[in-house]
């Protein structure tokens, strides 16, 4: 079985990195690195949840692997290149699995369209907070999630102003 970088490896700041900062170098190998352009706190929430979406793995088996790719792809590990415009599915699928790595990650609470925005689009994040809602209003359709104002159940498509995304039934812990 072919594993990634330990914990302790990614945790380091003295990591090797490629000289393009896109790939770490962990016993000889390279690695996609994570998006350099994740504020701190953002990246602090989806690595927690790779840690523990690893240790799921190794309880429930496969069942949990979607876990994993979801906080990888969230990361920029997988997926299409963080380094490169990204196409139109590429976003959407990143901006999926970063709001569901987050309502893992927090657990019940909400989050805000911008924190998945701010993972996927670095500087320029508050041009990614339209697609970001649109594709909540998706991960709405397929019970994944729910969008609330003010604490009430919305349509994202018609919901002026700021709205929360709260997991649905379907999110799979």
């Amino acid at each position: 079985m072919i594993r990634g970088p330990s914990r302790l490896a990614l945790m380091t700041d003295d990591v090797e990195r490629t000289a393009d900062g896109h790939h770490i170098v962990v016993n000889g190998r390279k690695w996609r690195a994570s998006d350099t352009g994740i504020p701190e706190n953002l990246r602090t929430e989806l690595v927690s949840e790779l840690m523990r979406a690893r240790r799921e793995v190794g309880r429930r088996g496969d069942d949990a692997r979607p876990l994993v790719q979801d906080a990888k792809v969230a990361l920029g590990e997988r997926g299409e290149p963080w380094w490169e415009d990204a196409s139109e599915q590429g976003l959407r699928d990143r901006l999926a699995a970063t709001i569901r790595t987050l309502l893992r990650h927090r657990d019940g609470s909400t989050i805000c369209p911008s924190d998945a925005a701010r993972v996927v689009g670095g500087t320029e994040w508050r041009g990614v907070v339209p697609v970001a809602r649109d594709v909540a209003h998706e991960l709405v359709e397929q019970q994944v999630v729910v969008v609330q104002q003010k604490g009430e159940p919305v349509d994202v498509r018609a919901a002026r102003g700021p709205v929360r995304i709260a997991p649905g039934p379907a999110l799979q812990r």
